[in-house]
């Protein structure tokens, strides 16, 4: 489909409460194609609409385990456990890290691409990447809760077999 241009922080898209989707629809199917596209593009293993500029609950994770790609539409986090402290990155923020407290499970409920309801546990990378997707579509980056933030610019160039 297309890969989309990720806003940068401090757009202020990114710190909107993004709206329920209401249709499902193949503008919804599109956005959802681009998004997973354009998160591969940029090597990211998240991707929420606001940072594609769409002010929708709509998000895509891929971390690389069995689960693959996951859609959801207007994820809720409805159980959360345990706590882990964790780096993390984000495609709307360049050359910053840092170190989040997050829930070490979750179950989130939510929608596929075509309206059905289903839900989902995750623990580990996987439970901080939807944490870290959901925060994006209440407004929320990753600086804001950091407990300690590095700059990632003066990093070595990444060497094959690392």
């Amino acid at each position: 489909m297309a890969i989309r241009l990720i806003v940068k922080d401090p757009d202020p898209v990114l710190r909107e409460k993004a709206m329920e989707v209401t249709k499902f629809n193949s503008n919804l199917h599109k956005l959802l194609t681009d998004m997973a596209e354009t998160m591969y593009d940029a090597e990211g293993v998240g991707l929420a609409a606001p940072q594609v500029a769409i002010s929708k609950r709509v998000i895509v994770v891929d971390v690389g385990d069995d689960h693959g790609l996951i859609e959801m539409v207007n994820p809720k986090i409805v159980e959360m456990d345990g706590e882990q402290l964790g780096p993390e990155g984000c495609l709307s923020i360049n050359n910053l890290n840092g170190d989040v407290r997050r829930a070490q499970r979750i179950k989130v409920k939510g929608f596929d691409r075509n309206g059905f309801p289903y839900e989902l546990e995750a623990t580990d990378f996987l439970a901080r990447a939807f944490q870290h997707e959901v925060d994006h579509l209440n407004g929320i980056l990753f600086t804001d809760i950091a407990e300690t933030i590095y700059d990632v610019s003066a990093r070595p160039p990444h060497q094959p077999g690392e």
